[in-house]
Protein backbone atom coordinates (compact mmCIF):
# COMPACT_ATOMS: atom_id res chain seq x y z
CA UNK A 1 0.00 0.00 0.00
CA UNK A 2 1.34 3.42 -0.95
CA UNK A 3 2.31 5.68 1.93
CA UNK A 4 0.48 9.04 1.64
CA UNK A 5 3.30 10.86 3.41
CA UNK A 6 5.79 9.36 0.96
CA UNK A 7 3.66 10.53 -1.95
CA UNK A 8 3.53 14.04 -0.52
CA UNK A 9 7.32 14.12 -0.14
CA UNK A 10 7.84 12.84 -3.68
CA UNK A 11 5.68 15.70 -4.94
CA UNK A 12 7.73 18.23 -2.95
CA UNK A 13 10.98 16.82 -4.31
CA UNK A 14 9.60 16.80 -7.84
CA UNK A 15 8.57 20.46 -7.42
CA UNK A 16 12.20 21.36 -6.74
CA UNK A 17 13.54 19.62 -9.83
CA UNK A 18 13.88 21.62 -13.07
CA UNK A 19 11.54 19.39 -15.10
CA UNK A 20 13.88 19.27 -18.09
CA UNK A 21 13.27 15.48 -18.28
CA UNK A 22 16.84 15.16 -19.56
CA UNK A 23 17.50 11.77 -17.87
CA UNK A 24 21.07 12.78 -16.98
CA UNK A 25 20.35 11.68 -13.41
CA UNK A 26 20.04 8.12 -14.65
CA UNK A 27 16.26 7.97 -14.37
CA UNK A 28 13.63 8.34 -17.07
CA UNK A 29 12.50 11.77 -15.91
CA UNK A 30 12.19 14.15 -12.99
CA UNK A 31 9.31 12.35 -11.27
CA UNK A 32 10.99 8.92 -11.38
CA UNK A 33 14.13 10.55 -9.96
CA UNK A 34 12.11 12.23 -7.21
CA UNK A 35 10.50 8.89 -6.40
CA UNK A 36 13.90 7.19 -6.22
CA UNK A 37 15.24 9.90 -3.90
CA UNK A 38 12.37 9.44 -1.46
CA UNK A 39 11.68 5.72 -1.69
CA UNK A 40 15.09 4.27 -2.55
CA UNK A 41 17.36 6.82 -0.87
CA UNK A 42 18.93 7.78 -4.22
CA UNK A 43 21.52 10.54 -4.09
CA UNK A 44 20.05 14.02 -4.38
CA UNK A 45 23.04 15.51 -6.24
CA UNK A 46 22.51 13.93 -9.66
CA UNK A 47 20.73 16.79 -11.48
CA UNK A 48 23.11 18.84 -13.66
CA UNK A 49 20.42 21.24 -14.94
CA UNK A 50 19.38 22.05 -11.38
CA UNK A 51 22.95 22.44 -10.19
CA UNK A 52 23.96 23.64 -6.75
CA UNK A 53 20.73 25.56 -6.13
CA UNK A 54 18.60 22.45 -6.56
CA UNK A 55 21.00 20.36 -4.47
CA UNK A 56 20.80 22.93 -1.66
CA UNK A 57 17.00 23.05 -1.81
CA UNK A 58 16.78 19.25 -1.75
CA UNK A 59 19.24 19.05 1.12
CA UNK A 60 17.14 21.42 3.17
CA UNK A 61 13.90 19.61 2.37
CA UNK A 62 15.29 16.15 3.04
CA UNK A 63 17.57 17.15 5.93
CA UNK A 64 20.56 15.71 4.12
CA UNK A 65 24.10 17.09 3.86
CA UNK A 66 24.81 19.43 0.96
CA UNK A 67 26.82 17.46 -1.60
CA UNK A 68 28.66 18.69 -4.70
CA UNK A 69 27.11 17.81 -8.03
CA UNK A 70 27.89 14.28 -9.19
CA UNK A 71 29.80 15.17 -12.34
CA UNK A 72 29.39 11.62 -13.63
CA UNK A 73 25.90 12.81 -14.54
CA UNK A 74 27.18 15.87 -16.40
CA UNK A 75 28.05 19.51 -15.83
CA UNK A 76 25.78 22.43 -15.03
CA UNK A 77 25.75 24.78 -18.03
CA UNK A 78 23.50 27.67 -19.07
CA UNK A 79 20.29 26.59 -20.73
CA UNK A 80 20.81 25.74 -24.38
CA UNK A 81 18.07 25.39 -26.97
CA UNK A 82 17.75 22.74 -29.66
CA UNK A 83 18.05 24.14 -33.17
CA UNK A 84 17.18 22.21 -36.32
CA UNK A 85 19.16 22.93 -39.48
CA UNK A 86 16.28 23.36 -41.96
CA UNK A 87 18.39 22.64 -45.02
CA UNK A 88 19.16 19.14 -43.75
CA UNK A 89 15.89 18.18 -42.03
CA UNK A 90 14.09 15.40 -43.93
CA UNK A 91 10.86 15.54 -41.90
CA UNK A 92 11.15 12.09 -40.36
CA UNK A 93 9.35 13.25 -37.14
CA UNK A 94 11.66 11.22 -34.88
CA UNK A 95 12.68 14.35 -32.98
CA UNK A 96 9.01 15.22 -32.41
CA UNK A 97 8.43 11.77 -30.97
CA UNK A 98 11.44 12.14 -28.66
CA UNK A 99 10.63 15.61 -27.29
CA UNK A 100 9.04 15.18 -23.83
CA UNK A 101 7.38 18.61 -23.81
CA UNK A 102 6.05 19.07 -27.37
CA UNK A 103 8.55 21.82 -28.18
CA UNK A 104 9.07 20.70 -31.79
CA UNK A 105 6.55 21.32 -34.54
CA UNK A 106 6.30 19.89 -38.03
CA UNK A 107 4.67 17.14 -40.03
CA UNK A 108 5.86 14.10 -41.93
CA UNK A 109 8.19 15.00 -44.85
CA UNK A 110 8.08 18.67 -43.85
CA UNK A 111 10.85 20.64 -42.19
CA UNK A 112 10.59 20.80 -38.43
CA UNK A 113 11.29 23.70 -36.07
CA UNK A 114 11.89 24.11 -32.35
CA UNK A 115 9.76 26.49 -30.29
CA UNK A 116 12.64 28.00 -28.34
CA UNK A 117 10.51 29.28 -25.46
CA UNK A 118 9.26 25.74 -24.77
CA UNK A 119 12.52 23.82 -25.19
CA UNK A 120 13.95 22.52 -21.91
CA UNK A 121 17.37 21.79 -23.43
CA UNK A 122 17.09 18.09 -22.60
CA UNK A 123 18.92 17.04 -25.82
CA UNK A 124 16.71 13.96 -26.18
CA UNK A 125 15.91 14.94 -29.77
CA UNK A 126 19.53 14.64 -30.87
CA UNK A 127 20.20 10.85 -30.75
CA UNK A 128 17.23 9.76 -32.91
CA UNK A 129 17.91 12.29 -35.67
CA UNK A 130 19.13 10.18 -38.62
CA UNK A 131 20.85 13.08 -40.39
CA UNK A 132 22.46 14.79 -37.37
CA UNK A 133 20.82 18.11 -38.13
CA UNK A 134 20.07 19.19 -34.54
CA UNK A 135 22.43 21.42 -32.57
CA UNK A 136 22.23 22.88 -29.07
CA UNK A 137 22.70 26.64 -29.17
CA UNK A 138 22.96 29.28 -26.47
CA UNK A 139 20.44 32.09 -26.77
CA UNK A 140 20.78 34.69 -23.99
CA UNK A 141 17.10 35.60 -24.16
CA UNK A 142 16.18 32.01 -23.30
CA UNK A 143 18.93 31.26 -20.79
CA UNK A 144 16.76 31.78 -17.71
CA UNK A 145 14.92 28.77 -16.28
CA UNK A 146 12.68 29.54 -13.34
CA UNK A 147 10.32 27.53 -11.19
CA UNK A 148 7.44 28.77 -13.32
CA UNK A 149 9.18 27.49 -16.44
CA UNK A 150 9.67 24.12 -14.76
CA UNK A 151 6.03 23.81 -13.74
CA UNK A 152 4.85 24.78 -17.22
CA UNK A 153 7.18 22.20 -18.76
CA UNK A 154 5.83 19.53 -16.44
CA UNK A 155 2.27 20.43 -17.43
CA UNK A 156 3.16 20.11 -21.11
CA UNK A 157 4.80 16.76 -20.47
CA UNK A 158 1.71 15.46 -18.64
CA UNK A 159 -0.59 16.75 -21.38
CA UNK A 160 1.55 14.98 -23.97
CA UNK A 161 1.44 11.71 -22.02
CA UNK A 162 -2.34 11.91 -21.77
CA UNK A 163 -2.64 12.55 -25.50
CA UNK A 164 -0.38 9.61 -26.36
CA UNK A 165 -2.34 7.35 -24.03
CA UNK A 166 -5.60 8.31 -25.72
CA UNK A 167 -4.06 7.67 -29.14
CA UNK A 168 -2.80 4.25 -28.06
CA UNK A 169 -6.21 3.34 -26.66
CA UNK A 170 -7.93 4.44 -29.86
CA UNK A 171 -5.48 2.43 -31.96
CA UNK A 172 -6.11 -0.61 -29.79
CA UNK A 173 -9.88 -0.22 -30.18
CA UNK A 174 -9.56 -0.01 -33.95
CA UNK A 175 -7.41 -3.16 -34.01
CA UNK A 176 -9.94 -5.03 -31.89
CA UNK A 177 -12.74 -4.03 -34.24
CA UNK A 178 -11.03 -5.57 -37.26
CA UNK A 179 -12.46 -8.86 -38.44
CA UNK A 180 -10.26 -11.94 -37.98
CA UNK A 181 -10.16 -12.36 -41.75
CA UNK A 182 -8.80 -8.85 -42.26
CA UNK A 183 -6.26 -9.26 -39.48
CA UNK A 184 -5.13 -12.56 -40.99
CA UNK A 185 -4.76 -10.93 -44.41
CA UNK A 186 -2.63 -8.15 -42.92
CA UNK A 187 -0.41 -10.60 -41.04
CA UNK A 188 0.03 -12.74 -44.16
CA UNK A 189 0.94 -9.89 -46.45
CA UNK A 190 2.82 -7.40 -44.25
CA UNK A 191 6.21 -8.62 -45.46
CA UNK A 192 5.30 -8.54 -49.15
CA UNK A 193 5.91 -5.66 -51.50
CA UNK A 194 3.51 -2.88 -50.49
CA UNK A 195 3.16 0.92 -50.34
CA UNK A 196 4.78 0.74 -46.92
CA UNK A 197 7.85 -0.99 -48.32
CA UNK A 198 8.05 1.60 -51.09
CA UNK A 199 7.76 4.37 -48.50
CA UNK A 200 10.65 2.89 -46.52
CA UNK A 201 12.76 2.79 -49.68
CA UNK A 202 11.97 6.46 -50.31
CA UNK A 203 12.95 7.38 -46.74
CA UNK A 204 16.25 5.52 -47.04
CA UNK A 205 16.99 7.29 -50.32
CA UNK A 206 16.18 10.64 -48.70
CA UNK A 207 18.52 9.84 -45.84
CA UNK A 208 21.31 9.01 -48.24
CA UNK A 209 20.81 12.25 -50.16
CA UNK A 210 20.71 14.34 -46.97
CA UNK A 211 23.86 12.75 -45.57
CA UNK A 212 25.71 13.17 -48.85
CA UNK A 213 24.70 16.83 -49.02
CA UNK A 214 25.93 17.44 -45.49
CA UNK A 215 29.25 15.82 -46.30
CA UNK A 216 29.63 18.01 -49.37
CA UNK A 217 28.77 21.13 -47.37
CA UNK A 218 31.41 20.28 -44.76
CA UNK A 219 34.14 19.62 -47.33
Amino acid sequence: MTNPSSNALVKKVDDLLPQTQCTQCGYSGCLPYATAIVENNAQHNRCPPGGSETILALSQLLHRPVEPLDTNCGQTIPRHIASIQPEHCIGCTLCIQACPVDAIVGTNKKRHAVIAALCTGCELCIPPCPVDCIDMVFLPEYSEWTGDHAHQARERMNTRKQRLTRQQQETQRRLEQKTPEKSSFINTNHNQSSPLAKKQDIIQAALQRARLKRQNDIQ
